[in-house]
């Protein structure tokens, strides 16, 4: 690869807060439009469909969430593995690395999709899908289930870039999805009438176009992009997987415990009716507004501390740090006001149906937690994965999903009898768990003496 074209962007020299901000932009907006179309699913569903389909459509999402966690962990690792190789100045070494990600996690998609399709009918059983809901939510996840090689092979694209510095490529295949789902939306749902199946539908071939216009590009670009796209480039490489499962492996995990918990907890709340189980849809949609910012720095974090940490430039991860945490505050503090003033007119957005809007005043506290837990907990997870400390980021995922969260969930809403309201009370407190066990972590000072994930050959 020249060194005068080359898709590599250097994270370690200049302002931190500075290359922070426009590095993490690209993400901000990525988010927003990601955010966007996922919402576009909702309110079209809410607005022509109902609440059995705004039920549908949340609780499919999180099953196939569940299905997608070996893919963002195994992602994130080689995100991480390109960034410390980026910093360590081996670029011999990305090649490597991509055509090994390449040809496992396409590979683990077509393993998803037919777990899916194998067991669609007993998750839904699991989680007490309303049966007001139940065959919208299999229509959903079906045609999802159908489409996941294009979910990873866009989320796999997205990491590569990230790891190498680029926030700005991911930012444009996305831009691309969120246009074409928004258009199918439209013409599935409030003109062919499909429902929840059309809104999956549409998502699907949203990001199938994104993953087929991304090769494209990429393979145009192939030496700038660092990898020839030859067939024996595509090979596994022993070391580098070895390096993806044990650092991909706690964090699939560690994605797994949070996400598992949220069904069962989702289980508990489906089961006080459609009217609850729309509401707690809405109220996860709001949480993911607080992701607009936090997440993105976060995501932006993750790349740069991975590079600093590679080239050993412990000063600049730990500004790093504090640059995400007093920047997601104050985003998190500006949602909560929003949110504390216009509650029925933020519901309403999603919903108009009488009895879902007069649970907003109640549900105000719960986002706020919800918005600012966000903000505390992403500097902190942003530093673990960074550095690759699989183990404790699978640590954090078990204490957050299943201790903290379960937990917390069924001693509020079934020991002290809060019903409802302790199950969401429950979910919001557990995300604090990362902030404070990453927080005790990074004031210990011992990430410094973490060693990267793979040895450059």
């Amino acid at each position: 690869m020249s060194k005068n074209k080359t898709m590599i962007n250097d994270l370690t020299q200049g302002s931190v807060t500075k290359q922070l901000v426009l590095f993490a932009l690209p993400f901000m907006l990525s988010n927003l439009l990601q955010t966007a179309y996922n919402m576009v699913d909702m309110i079209i569903i809410g607005q022509f469909v109902g609440s059995a389909g705004l039920s549908a459509v949340s609780n499919g999402g999180e099953i196939l969430h569940v299905c997608m966690l070996l893919c963002m962990g195994f992602a994130t690792a080689g995100q991480i593995m390109i960034s410390q190789f980026v910093g360590m100045g081996d670029h011999k070494a990305l090649s490597r690395v991509i055509g090994t990600l390449f040809s496992f996690l396409l590979l683990m998609s077509v393993l998803a999709s037919a777990i899916g399709f194998i067991f669609i009918d007993k998750i839904l059983d699991l989680i007490n899908i309303p049966p007001e809901a139940w065959d919208q939510a299999k229509a959903y996840s079906l045609v999802c289930f159908a489409g996941m090689v294009f979910v990873f092979g866009y989320n796999l694209v997205s990491a590569i870039l990230r790891g190498m510095g680029d926030s700005k490529r991911p930012f444009v295949f996305i831009a691309v999805a969120s246009v074409v789902n928004l258009l199918l939306d439209l013409l599935f749902v409030a003109v062919f009438h499909w429902d929840a199946m059309g809104a999956a539908l549409a998502t699907v071939i949203g990001q199938g176009v994104s993953f087929v216009g991304s090769l494209i590009y990429l393979y145009i670009n192939r030496e700038a992009f660092g990898f020839d796209f030859k067939l024996r480039s595509f090979a596994i490489d022993p070391q580098i997987l070895k390096g993806i499962l044990k650092l991909g492996v706690p964090m699939g995990l560690q994605f797994g415990a949070i996400t598992i918990s949220m069904l069962f907890v989702a289980s508990y709340t489906n089961s006080y009716g459609v009217v609850v189980s729309a509401v707690t849809a809405i109220g996860s949609k709001l949480g993911t507004l607080s992701g607009l910012v936090s997440g993105a720095l976060n995501q932006a974090a993750g790349s740069m501390i991975g590079q600093n940490f590679g080239a050993g430039k412990h000063d600049r991860v730990k500004r790093i740090v504090f640059d995400v945490l007093w920047i997601g505050l104050i985003f998190g503090a500006l949602l909560s006001v929003i949110m504390i003033l216009f509650p029925q007119q933020v519901f309403s957005i999603f919903n108009t149906d009488p009895e879902v809007l007069a649970w907003a005043d109640a549900y105000v506290p719960i986002a706020v937690l919800n918005f600012i837990g966000a903000a505390l907990r992403m500097p902190f997870m942003g530093l673990i994965n960074g550095i690759g400390f699989a183990s404790l980021a699978f640590a954090v995922g078990i204490l957050d999903g299943v201790v903290a969260r379960v937990g917390i969930a069924m001693l509020l809403g079934i020991t002290f009898e809060m019903g409802i309201m302790g199950f969401w009370y429950g979910n919001v407190i557990a995300g604090f768990v990362p902030f404070i066990i990453g927080g005790i972590y990074f004031a210990s000072g011992k990430w410094k003496t973490k060693k990267v994930v793979v040895k450059s050959k």
